[in-house]
């Protein structure tokens, strides 16, 4: 690695290699740190990602690596552990001990989704417990699916993941009991709402409630908190902060303009970080805006820098 890049680019995923690709593909020295730990690792395929329909996770960004060193990028397993101010740069300190200096930084660390506390859940996370039906519905289509409820959208997630099934069963476990306009517009769906609490999933993803009924399932919903991992601005002065819908905070963000731009000085954000609910298309789409945002950044920068040593020269 160099000492000083224009760019460092905080997360190989999506949005993260989209960006890199975008600056590196504008002449600029650009490095990715990447700590190896996408979002969608347990998830066996992409979905609804034109032209990549299907495509495993790694394979997408080993890829994109490629892409990205192709054009003189680098790109570097390991994680970031500190950002700070550094004069004209930011300083950024990896855990293997390496640091180095960038004029911009962009963040598309992604975020961390934090299941409910229901036992079960974990093991099955990202093949029979699910949360997106724009990621996994097609392939449960026509199935038997429970969504558990532990929030205010619960009713909402129920009537949503009824267009892949008419087998929705509503399982009101400790929170978000549906209001008489909620349960009447699912029973006119035939979604059958079943109120108490769950003790566990077993098997493929059946629901065991606390009076000892076993529910058959195929596919359990469930809502996590979704958590931006953007802990490294803390020292920068910003955090993320929470997003409310629906009557609940569904989890935290990082704050950004339409072009990424956060409150901080020089540093950027694209995918999850600052989109909670961006799928890999749009992370990438971001990635790719910001990085032509921070580029343009970049161009004016210098162009200050190049008038202010003419006119000095001419003095």
């Amino acid at each position: 690695m160099d000492e000083r890049y224009d760019v460092v680019v905080i997360g190989g995923g999506a949005a993260g290699l989209s960006g890199a690709l975008t600056l590196a593909r504008a002449r600029r020295s650009v490095l990715v740190v990447d700590a190896g730990e996408p979002r969608n690792a347990p998830a066996g395929h992409v979905h609804n990602y034109l032209g990549r329909e299907g495509t495993p996770p790694a394979e997408l960004y080993a890829v994109g690596r490629g892409e990205v060193e192709s054009y003189g990028g680098t790109v570097v397993p390991g994680r970031v552990v500190g950002l700070r101010r550094a004069d004209d740069a930011l300083r950024v300190v990896l855990d293997g001990g390496d640091e180095v200096r960038a004029r911009r930084v962009l963040l598309a660390t992604g975020l961390t989704d934090e299941l409910p506390e229901l036992p079960g859940a974990a093991e099955r996370w990202g093949s029979t417990v699910l949360h997106c039906p724009y990621c996994h519905g097609w392939e449960v289509r026509d199935r038997a699916i429970g969504v558990v409820s532990t929030g205010p959208m619960g009713a909402y997630a129920a009537g949503l993941w009824r267009q892949w099934t008419d087998d929705v069963v509503l399982f009101v476990h400790t929170g978000g009991e549906p209001s008489a306009e909620e349960r009447a517009r699912l029973e006119a769906r035939g979604v059958r709402i079943v109120t108490g609490e769950v003790a566990g999933l077993e098997g493929g993803a059946d629901v065991r409630l606390a009076d000892g009924e076993l529910v058959a399932r195929d596919a359990v919903v469930v809502a996590t908190r979704m958590v931006a991992d953007a802990e490294l601005l803390a020292d920068l002065g910003t955090t993320p902060v929470p997003l409310e819908a629906h009557g609940g905070v569904l989890g935290t963000y990082l704050p950004a303009d339409p072009t990424g731009r956060t409150e901080v000085p020089g540093v950027w954000v694209a995918g999850n970080a600052g989109d909670l609910s961006a799928q890999v298309i749009v992370a990438a789409a971001q990635g790719l805006r910001a990085g032509a945002m921070i580029n343009a950044d970049l161009i004016e920068e210098d162009t200050v820098a190049a008038v202010a040593q003419r006119q000095g020269v001419a003095a």
